[in-house]
């Protein structure tokens, strides 16, 4: 059993992230942890250091856990949410994992809402934690 964690560092995401090791404990499953950039200009260096140090933290948790997971820093020109979606399907990733934040209606009109796209276009079942 594969399940993944869309991992950024925030609270929610660390919530997700202990969602999806108990998860993982309890059915035998390898975690798979995801952090997403789109790349390009819109990316600085700090970005991308920051990312590194964020799935450094994450790989740390898991090994303490004795969880077998896999690491990804995916930077294909997607967004977050178009990224967990292909990489889900392409590894056959049977249950997904998101921490969520609160957003204004218009913050989720203005920028979409990543959470929203997962759950709609996900070919799994998705779970969401909040803090």
């Amino acid at each position: 059993m594969k399940v993944l964690v869309g991992y950024n560092g925030s609270k929610a995401s660390r919530l997700a992230l202990d969602e999806a090791a108990r998860y993982a404990r309890a059915f035998k499953a390898t975690v798979y942890i995801m952090i997403s950039m789109e790349g390009g200009t819109s990316e600085k260096p700090e970005d991308i250091r920051r990312a590194a140090e964020v799935l450094h933290e994450a790989k740390a948790l898991m090994t303490a856990e004795g969880i077998p997971y896999e690491i990804s820093q995916l930077v294909r020109g997607m967004s977050p949410g178009e990224d967990l979606v292909y990489f889900a399907r392409d590894n056959a990733i049977d249950h997904i994992f998101l921490g969520i934040e609160k957003t204004s209606r218009l913050g989720k009109l203005l920028m979409g809402s990543t959470a929203q796209y997962i759950i709609l276009k996900a070919h799994c079942p998705v779970t969401t934690v909040k803090p």
